[in-house]
């Protein structure tokens, strides 16, 4: 998993192994020292075990400490979810003698505006291959973009459909207890790097303010593995600003399905992603969203999610932002359902996956057998 903090891929990861028969699958996770979170006690008691390894950025160090504990370990698969940087656990894996190694795109790359981790993953792109017996992908477009033509399997990002539907009640309550009550919530789940575009975000709120004085933009998420300073700059922006009383720094929670309930509408004016699962949990809840054209259109699952460019002024943003005022929230989960992204199917089918791979790496299945358990 690389630096176990409050994303995205990690909450992808762990709603598949919640959802899965843990007498067939169990899931070892090997995370970073520096990780700013631990791996939640919850998953031990299914069984999970937890390895922390040495920062990838100490890099003969955790490809020695990695392709031990593999060794030792006698894995049928490893399954590594750290985008272009799988090229190195992979390397370990393939070191260790690990039949099946997965290499899993989740993102993409942007156009420059972070530098950095833009260059170390074209640098890495040509090489997320090399190592890898089987590739998979959060969408079409991440998939595409990391192993070009190469056939790979998509793994959709997938929620709990029913705890994420619209619940009136609970949005009630919610609102009462933050004193949010007759408040224009918009909302925003992302972790606070570069990627996430806050600033613009920001700049499109104060738009806001200037024709709606009772809005409140809610911040859900913590640090970033890249966004130093990010949050202290935004907090100092807004203050400038004037806005500090309408800008809620909600930081990190385990269930955030509840301040889905709470909100107006979704916004997300990421610079990149992969396929976002806040984007499937907000459409699942019946919120609008605002995204940017920068995210892949396989996200869209109802008729009130749209996307604005990153060149279009923040006004322009803030006006569509506004368009949903008097909208009359409805209950949308079975769409998500519909659309594939109900983590009850789709952990069964990658349960499916995994036992299918190591049984035919142990060559217990013959070419008619393995059809009939496809069957």
């Amino acid at each position: 998993m690389g630096k176990f903090n409050a994303g995205g891929v990690e909450s992808v990861i762990v709603n598949y192994y919640r959802n899965m028969n843990h007498d067939k699958v169990q899931f070892d996770f090997y995370t970073d020292a520096d990780s700013s979170r631990p791996i939640p006690q919850e998953l031990l008691d299914m069984g999970a075990r937890h390895i922390v390894l040495p920062p990838y950025q100490r890099l003969p160090e955790y490809l020695s400490a990695l392709e031990r504990d593999l060794q030792e370990r006698h894995y049928q698969i490893v399954h590594s979810n750290l985008n272009t940087l799988s090229v190195f656990p992979l390397f370990a894996a393939w070191r260790a003698g690990v039949p099946v190694r997965i290499a899993h795109s989740h993102s993409t790359a942007g156009d420059g505006m972070d530098f950095k981790r833009d260059l170390i993953k074209y640098a890495l792109r040509p090489f997320s291959k090399l190592f890898a017996t089987h590739y998979f992908a959060c969408s079409e477009h991440a998939g595409h973009w990391m192993f070009g033509d190469a056939p790979f399997t998509l793994m959709p990002n997938a929620i709990d459909t029913e705890r994420f539907a619209y619940n009136p009640r609970t949005r009630v309550e919610l609102r009462q207890s933050l004193e949010l009550e007759n408040k224009f919530v918009i909302g925003h789940v992302g972790r606070f790097s570069p990627q996430k575009n806050h600033d613009f975000l920001l700049n499109i709120f104060q738009e806001v303010c200037k024709k709606r004085d009772d809005c409140i933009l809610m911040l859900i998420g913590g640090l970033g593995t890249a966004g130093t300073d990010i949050e202290k700059n935004l907090r100092a922006k807004a203050e400038k600003m004037g806005l500090s009383d309408k800008v809620l720094f909600m930081g990190t929670y385990e269930d955030i399905s509840g301040f889905y309930q709470v909100m107006n509408v979704f916004v997300l004016p990421s610079l990149y992603e992969g396929l976002p699962v806040t984007v499937v949990e907000a459409q699942a809840a019946g919120l609008p969203c605002v995204l940017s054209d920068r995210i892949t259109r396989e996200v869209k699952i109802t008729e009130e999610t749209y996307f604005l460019s990153l060149r279009d002024s923040p006004g322009a943003w803030a006006e569509r932002l506004l368009s949903f005022q008097g909208r009359e929230r409805r209950d949308t989960a079975v769409e998500a359902w519909k659309a594939g992204f109900d983590i009850h199917e789709a952990a069964q089918k990658l349960e499916s996956y995994y036992f299918e791979q190591a049984l035919c790496e142990q060559g217990e299945f013959s070419a008619r057998e393995n059809a009939a358990y496809r069957r």
